[in-house]
Parts: structure tokens; C-alpha cells; sequence
């Protein structure tokens, strides 16, 4: 293709589309000139999707989907590096007191970039109390109350690709009862979903979802909660995960329907967010846990990319000690 003024893009590709058995294109709303002439919404003749009224059109983003839900070595590799360096700047967070979400966020960001991340991947969640039961709360300036926990989803890019992760922990460095009774319920069956993220486990996302709601099901009855009516959904309204990799959520529109496949990389993150409400009890309520892990299919286990966070109850005690 020949170069030339932008503003003769309509008579450069005409040509190409005109002699194209196939064109494969995704429509754009933004407000840059560049960008508009792709809008969908630029149906003029000189426009592209003008110059495509002829053709055989098909949609590109099932055609990247595909290609992009397979990580290579060199991928996993880059998404490993990522987990490992953002995963120690999580520890090393832990290992500290704090009393505002603006400081442990500047300092996470901070700790990204010393570790050898390019930057963060996303804008961090850094919740603290009540605020972890608003699931996509960023705005990271209330205080951190003593007796509280906060919760921590953000994640480090390297070389363009991501890992996502979170963490809830004790801003005192020690879990109440209620606390370590709801998070080590959680973490179990984060446990088991994780280990399920294989090829061989012929298992989707969602039925991976389903058997997460089903395992938090049993292990929230058993420490006291009444589930009766739409009580899980109250508790747990999100999927337990997403694809991930060169993006946060990776592939949009891939079905999480589909049979996990080796070379696919997924999250897996349940979460229970305790309302003030009296049909639970009342030593949880407030409380809000999520437990991340990325995770990278392959034919018989699961290779989780962000070991570097600790999220065993111990450890995590053990690192004020």
C-alpha cells in the first residue's frame, strides 16, 4: 500500500477492499479523526463502512479471540515474571502497618515498578472495612480502620502482559475469629477451583463457577450462615473468573462456555461480601474477602502464576512476627 495524507485513506483502500474476498473489521466509536472514519456510525460513501457496502464483511474480534486465548511459552513466561515480581510487592506490603488506602495503594504502585514490573496493569482496588463489599471500588482515600481487613486487587504488567491478584489481609497483622473462620472457608475452595483449571478436568469457567458457589455454599453453612432465597447472590454476585493476558479480562466475548484448553490462562477469584443485613450473622457482617489467583491451563495441572502472594493464613501472620 502506498503512503499518503491521512485524508486520502478512502481512496487507498478501496482498491484493496474492492479486490478482497474477505474483510475482516471491528467498528470503533472514539472521537480521534483516524478512529472515526472506522465508526460504525460513519456509514457515509467515503467512509470505510461506506467502502464496505460491497464486501464480504466479518467481525476480526473472534479471529484475535483465537488467537490470543493460547498463550505461547514466551507468554506464560512474561505472565509468569509478572505474577512472580508482583507477587513479592503484595508480600512486602503485608509486611506493613497502615492507616490510609491512598499510602498502601502509592506504595503498591511503587512496589510494581521497584520490583521490575513496567507499571501497574490496571487501577488498583485497595478497600479497606466496608469498602471491599463495593466489588469494583477504586477510589482508594479512606482511612484503615485497626480492627479491620483490606482488600487488595491490582497487578503488575511485564512486557505487555498482565497477572491479576488479589489479597485480603488484617491491617493489625492478625485475624479476628470471625475473620480467619470466613477466610480460611473462601480460601479452601479457591483451593480446589484453582486445581480444576486444567485440560484433563474437561471443566468451563462457568462450570467452574458452579462448583465454586456450590463448595461456598457448604463451607458458609457450616460456619453459620443462612442461605435460604437469593442469599448467595447477596454474598457471592460475581463469576469466580476471566481470561487473562494481554489484558485484565482477555479475549472479550471468548465464552467462558467452552472447555478449558492448555495454553489458556484464566482467574479464579471467589468472594463473599458480608452486607449489614440481619439475615446473616452478625459477627460477619461488614466483612468483604476476595482471593485471586492467575492461573495457566496445562494438560494435567494447574500452574498458578502468582505463588509470590502469600495468602495462607499463617504466612500472613507470620510476616509482622
Amino acid at each position: 500500500m502506498q503512503s499518503g495524507d491521512i485524508k486520502n485513506i478512502s481512496k487507498l483502500l478501496s482498491p484493496l477492499i474492492a479486490g478482497a474476498s474477505q474483510v475482516y473489521a471491528e467498528s470503533s466509536n472514539t472521537k480521534s479523526t483516524f478512529r472515526k472514519f472506522f465508526s460504525a456510525k460513519n456509514t457515509a460513501e467515503d467512509s470505510f463502512f461506506g467502502l464496505l457496502k460491497d464486501a464480504n464483511v466479518r467481525p476480526i474480534r473472534p479471529v484475535l479471540n483465537n488467537l490470543r486465548i493460547f498463550k505461547s511459552e514466551a507468554e506464560v513466561k512474561n505472565m509468569r515474571l509478572a505474577g512472580k515480581l508482583s507477587g513479592r510487592a503484595y508480600t512486602n506490603a503485608m509486611r506493613q502497618q497502615w492507616t490510609k488506602e491512598k499510602d498502601l495503594c502509592a506504595y503498591l504502585e511503587y512496589q510494581f515498578k521497584a520490583q521490575g514490573c513496567d507499571g501497574s496493569a490496571y487501577v488498583p482496588v485497595v478497600a479497606g472495612g466496608i469498602n471491599a463489599n463495593s466489588i469494583h471500588y477504586v477510589r482508594n482515600d479512606d482511612v484503615l480502620g485497626e480492627n479491620d481487613l483490606v482488600l487488595i486487587d491490582a497487578g503488575g504488567e511485564y512486557g505487555g502482559y498482565i497477572t491479576d491478584i488479589t489479597r485480603t489481609w488484617p491491617i493489625s497483622g492478625k485475624f479476628s475469629s470471625p475473620q480467619k473462620d470466613l477466610y480460611e472457608a473462601i480460601l479452601k475452595v479457591q483451593r480446589a477451583s484453582v486445581a480444576l483449571c486444567r485440560e484433563d478436568a474437561n471443566l468451563s469457567l462457568d462450570q467452574i463457577h458452579r462448583l465454586t458457589e456450590q463448595g461456598l455454599r457448604e463451607q458458609l453453612k457450616e460456619i453459620g450462615f443462612d442461605l435460604r432465597g437469593n442469599a448467595m447472590e447477596v454474598l457471592f454476585p460475581h463469576h469466580v473468573g476471566h481470561y487473562v493476558g494481554l489484558d485484565v479480562h482477555d479475549c472479550p466475548g471468548f465464552p467462558r462456555s467452552g472447555v478449558l484448553m492448555a495454553g489458556q490462562c484464566v482467574t479464579i477469584e471467589p468472594g463473599i461480601y458480608v452486607p449489614d443485613d440481619d439475615r446473616f450473622p452478625a459477627h460477619f457482617r461488614g466483612i468483604g474477602i476476595r482471593i485471586e489467583d492467575s492461573v495457566c491451563v496445562q494438560k494435567d495441572t494447574a500452574l498458578v502464576l502468582t505463588t509470590e502472594a502469600v495468602k495462607e493464613v499463617v504466612d500472613i501472620e507470620a510476616l509482622r512476627d
